[in-house]
């Protein structure tokens, strides 16, 4: 899996689905947000493709554990509305 930081003009749709016709690639927007692009041209077998993906799966695990439950009031609080 390969990581694609996207900038201004930096990649087109066309290269973008060509690069995940070989290869299933991360695309990070420049506000951070990121993306997973597969081709799936067998959806079994792209799950059991995706499963067998350590760095894949190690980073669901890491992005899993890193929010965590806010109350109501918390998340209030950190939106400045207390």
């Amino acid at each position: 899996m390969r990581t694609i930081e996207l900038t201004s003009g930096s990649l087109n749709l066309e290269d973008a689905l060509d690069l995940a016709s070989h290869d299933n690639i991360i695309l990070k927007a420049t506000d951070g947000r990121e993306f997973v692009l597969a081709e799936m041209d067998n959806f079994d077998r792209e799950i059991e493709l995706t499963r067998k993906d350590q760095k894949l799966m190690n980073l669901l695990d890491q992005r899993s554990k890193g929010r965590g439950v806010l109350t109501i009031r918390q998340a209030r609080q950190q939106l400045g509305l207390l």
